[in-house]
């Protein structure tokens, strides 16, 4: 009975002592750094005790001091979301479940938090007016495992892991690295170049066969499979699968987010995701390393951020993102393709990718629109929700196809007989992107698919490997809308792009919509009227290559006031030899640009 007593009185000095402020000091409840234990089990009784005292309307901090905090899956929440873009296996073990929130801040005071096994560090859902910062989030044994090249030649690949990766070979002889409560026998991988730890120049996405794997001496292998003359020794790879079970920090259903100096070092995923909300502020949000000594070279398994389905503003500044193994920032919608068409007023449609679904696309009175799959066309006028319901589960947590009725009757062109993509227009968001670094990671620099107002300004692209800036949509394979309308890039810097080759690589900025049938397309995917196409303006690119700009499917684009500056810091190789090839365009301008070699070839097709 004492004991009841005492943590009672114990619980209620923790919140309730700083009742004018809310303020409420974590190390009340045990939270405090530089242990190493493991504090999962104490993190969820904090919070769920916190949250039994707050009244409604009340504004709550969370303060933790600085230092390391250890959270292991033993004692942590246990949920199932249904997350975009990442593989959909449920439950997640989460360390911060952070739900149905008003005006609650997570103030680190430069924390670092430090995760084992596979986890979901922080989610955030449901919520309101809420702020997470000064602190970072980082894994002990990350899932992708780091490795050195020690020999390379005919006889294979001889590599050393890092000190901090376990491994071992397993009983299929193949490499395996493991932590807790994971293995992971990666044959893929990314070279990162030892010094600068940019990616190694035509090197792409590597198969690193394991076959014959031997250990020719403690933690030092050899792989006689693994082949590869552009592996030359001291070259970092990173071996990994493609597998995204969890990302770093994960917002669903919430309004008026900020993140400040939060800084993502490691996620089995992407370092940020965010579907279904709106209005969201990244001020020095970064996915990076621990600074230039630290001596890994790879962050995140995916994208940097991910923005599914948002709406309201994008608002991204001030951040580093360097060593992921896809976009600094990728924001669309989701096409559903229409599967069965019931009446004039009615569909079944589905979500197609399989790490897309289960969460909710649209509600009642939301605006859309239809595309034809194979030209891109938008067939018929804008219609709106009348209902929406899940068809092939009970709830929409897990649901993969809807039964949606419309407003207005259906254009009779629209059919189940070929492919017809809806579109959600109410769940657009407005970008600024500006003042960030993007440095060092595979595939793309940033991607861009919302038809409001879009303004990348002031970043700078450094070695992005792959194109700088894409925009894209696609109703085919990833069914991620929609058609850029209001795009202003300008005053950035683009600094050796195109050094590998990866999806929709056709120029430093690359204009690419997914189009099977172009040859039939008779209207125009992506640009708007005026100055409110797509605008590129005041830019520095340094390139070693030729192609500058990639542009198909657009009415409305203007390159103009841009310098190009040719180098000579890797030899030219790609297949487009023209600063600008242009495919089924029109209303281009492109004007009063500098070309230090003269040199200003176009290409129309």
């Amino acid at each position: 009975m004492k004991r009841i007593i005492f943590n009672f009185c114990f619980v209620w000095l923790a919140v309730s002592a700083f009742a004018g402020s809310k303020v409420v000091e974590m190390r009340n409840y045990g939270l405090v750094p530089d242990t190493h234990e493991n504090l999962s089990p104490k993190l969820q009784k904090a919070l769920q005790d916190i949250k039994s005292q707050v009244a409604l309307g009340d504004k709550v901090t969370l303060l933790f001091e600085s230092g390391r905090y250890d959270f292991h899956p033993e004692g942590a929440a246990v949920r199932e979301y249904y997350i975009s873009n990442h593989d959909q296996d449920n439950p997640k073990t989460v360390g911060f479940p952070l739900e149905d929130w008003k005006g609650l801040t997570v103030d680190g005071q430069g924390a670092d938090f430090i995760f084992h096994g596979r986890m979901l560090p922080l989610s955030l859902l449901r919520s309101e007016n809420c702020t997470l910062r000064n602190f970072s989030i980082d894994f002990e044994t990350p899932h992708i495992a780091h490795v050195k090249i020690l020999e390379s030649g005919e006889e294979g690949i001889t590599f050393e892991p890092a000190a901090w990766v376990k491994c071992r070979i397993n009983e299929k002889g193949f490499f395996e690295a493991y932590g807790e409560g994971w293995s992971s026998a990666p044959q893929g991988g990314i070279a990162f170049e030892e010094k600068t730890k940019r990616l190694v120049y035509r090197t792409s996405d590597l198969w690193c066969p394991m076959e014959g794997l031997k250990e020719i001496s403690p933690r030092v292998y050899h792989a006689p499979q693994w082949k590869d003359a552009r592996l030359k020794p001291g070259t970092v790879v990173a071996l990994r699968t493609y597998y995204r079970p969890a990302l770093g920090i994960f917002l669903s259903n919430d309004k008026d987010t900020r993140l400040q100096n939060v800084k993502v070092h490691y996620a089995e995923g992407m370092g940020l995701l965010a579907q279904l909300c709106e209005n969201i502020t990244l001020d020095e949000f970064s996915v990076c390393l621990r600074g230039d000594k630290d001596p890994r070279y790879f962050t995140t398994q995916a994208d940097a951020t991910h923005f599914s389905s948002c709406r309201g503003k994008i608002d991204s500044r001030n951040g580093l993102y360097e060593g992921m193994m896809d976009d600094a920032i990728n924001v669309h919608g989701t096409y559903l393709k229409i599967k069965q068409r019931l009446d004039d007023h009615t569909v079944i449609a589905r979500y197609m990718h399989p790490q897309a679904y289960g969460f909710e696309w649209g509600v009642n009175g939301d605006e859309v629109q239809f595309v034809r799959s194979a030209t891109m066309e938008l067939t018929g006028g804008k219609n709106r929700v009348k209902e929406i319901l899940p068809n092939d589960k009970d709830t929409v947590k897990g649901a993969k196809e809807y039964r949606i009725t419309f407003a207005e009757p259906l254009d009779a062109e629209i059919t189940d007989k070929e492919g017809f993509g809806i579109e959600n227009l109410s769940w657009c968001p407005e970008v600024y992107f500006a003042d960030n670094v993007i440095r060092n990671n595979r595939a793309r620099g940033t991607l861009f698919s919302t038809p409001l107002k879009t303004v990348v300004e002031r970043n700078l692209f450094d070695h992005t490997s792959g194109t700088a800036i894409l925009l894209c949509g696609d109703c085919n394979g990833w069914f991620e809308t929609g058609a850029c309308r209001n795009v202003l890039i300008r005053n950035n810097r683009f600094i050796n792009a195109l050094t590998n080759m990866f999806q929709f690589t056709e120029a430093v900025i690359s204009i690419y919509p997914e189009i099977p049938d172009l040859e039939h397309q008779k209207k125009y995917f992506h640009g708007g009227k005026g100055e409110k196409g797509v605008v590129i303006e005041d830019n520095y690119f340094e390139t070693f290559d030729r192609p500058v700009l990639f542009a198909k499917s657009i009415d409305g684009l203007i390159f103009k006031n841009n310098v190009i500056r040719q180098n000579t810091d890797y030899p030219a190789f790609h297949h487009n030899k023209s600063r600008f090839r242009l495919l089924h365009t029109r209303n281009v301008k492109i004007e009063k640009n500098n070309f230090e070699d003269g040199d200003e070839s176009i290409a129309r097709e």
